[in-house]
């Protein structure tokens, strides 16, 4: 009996094994096919995918305000906190849309159309004055007229491509093409942050059921230690940016640089990756400046905003963030140089809070080791 129950585990662990094969082989054999599927797939789930996202960056909000409304401890707005936190959060987002829209996106247009048209005119103006200076000035050496070579050759429309800006706008705004997913999109994020608590808590009973309870409590720990750091870092990056934009834009208009409103949301933009964002923008801004409005325009530009950064970096920053990550800036600089190199701009945007999240689980996976093997990190 025992021979006989061991031949047919044999003959079944072989046919499972012949299974998979056959399985593997038809979806290497059709894998165009099944991924056009799974292409497919996700473009219908697109709106609640990012039903989902509007949620999860309406979330704090909509928890603070709902705070704030619940202090009044009694009456219709305490026991209809929850959806007035929704509703009123998104007419302050709508609110801020429109008002970028209306105020701060037409200059921007306006200026990159204009900036990308004009420029061989600028080169043209700056080369005539550098012309016009003694052979033996610094303008005139080897090092500045390769520079001025290669500026020369630089085709800025194959980065700002008008007509492709154009179509991607009116992409953007057609709400025709988009009415049914921007829709569903909105029901599905209002639903999730009214029943918020619901869902999560029947993501907690699923995850528990899943895991045992040492490992639940790791990964809600985990998990509501990433969503605080990645919630206040975006947040309070994106505050600071919009604060450096605005009075960046206004000193820079003030000295009369030309492109004011476009150079200063640059440098607020860019100013959201730390250390090398503020350089990279200041340098942009301080050769667009040079040519023009000249030299000296630049040169007192480079030290306004030089000063401003330095403002921000000592005062407004810390005030707005805090030192709630705690980074060494070698692993900044490191973390947005893997970001930017695997996921462009967005993986630098990301670089801070994702390697923060990482110094975390490292940090306290090397102290359980050490802690398990009962060893002093100091003494080492």
């Amino acid at each position: 009996m025992e021979k006989e129950r061991t031949h047919w585990k044999k003959w079944l662990y072989w046919l499972s094994l012949v299974a998979v094969a056959i399985f593997l082989y038809k979806i290497l054999d059709n894998f165009g096919d099944i991924m056009n599927s799974v292409g497919n797939f996700f473009k219908i789930i697109t709106p609640f995918l990012i039903g989902i996202l509007i949620s999860y960056i309406l979330y704090m909000p909509c928890k603070k305000v709902e705070e704030l409304l619940r202090k009044t401890k009694k009456g219709i707005i305490y026991k209809n906190a929850r959806p007035i936190s929704v509703i009123l959060v998104y007419i302050i987002a709508i609110i801020l849309i429109v008002i970028l829209m209306t105020f701060i996106l037409p200059p921007v247009i306006e200026s990159v159309i204009d900036l990308t048209n004009n420029f061989q005119n600028y080169y043209s103006i700056v080369t005539s004055q550098i012309d016009s200076l003694p052979e033996d000035s610094f303008w005139k050496t080897t090092v500045i007229q390769n520079i001025m070579d290669a500026v020369k050759n630089f085709d800025l429309t194959q980065f700002v491509n008008v007509e492709a800006i154009s179509q991607y706008a009116k992409g953007a705004i057609d709400f025709a093409n988009g009415i049914i997913n921007t829709f569903v999109a909105i029901i599905v994020s209002t639903y999730i942050l009214i029943s918020r608590r619901s869902i999560i808590d029947f993501l907690k009973k699923l995850t528990g059921a899943m895991v045992t309870q040492k490992t639940y409590q790791s990964i809600e720990r985990y998990f509501s230690r990433s969503n605080e750091i990645f919630f206040n870092f975006i947040a309070s990056q994106l505050i600071d940016a919009v604060v450096v934009g605005v009075i960046t834009s206004i000193a820079m208009a003030i000295m009369g640089v030309k492109y004011a409103v476009l150079l200063g949301f640059m440098i607020g933009l860019f100013n959201m990756i730390p250390y090398v964002g503020a350089i990279i923008a200041v340098v942009i801004s301080a050769i667009i400046t040079f040519f023009t409005g000249g030299i000296e325009t630049a040169i007192w530009m480079i030290v306004v905003v030089t000063i401003l950064q330095q403002i921000d970096a000592n005062i407004i920053n810390p005030r707005i963030i805090g030192n709630s990550l705690k980074l060494n800036p070698l692993l900044v600089i490191f973390g947005i140089t893997v970001g930017g190199e695997y996921f462009g701009i967005i993986g630098m945007f990301l670089a801070v809070p994702v390697t923060a999240i990482l110094k975390v689980l490292v940090t306290d996976f090397i102290e359980y080791r050490y802690k398990k093997r009962k060893l002093n990190v100091t003494n080492i």
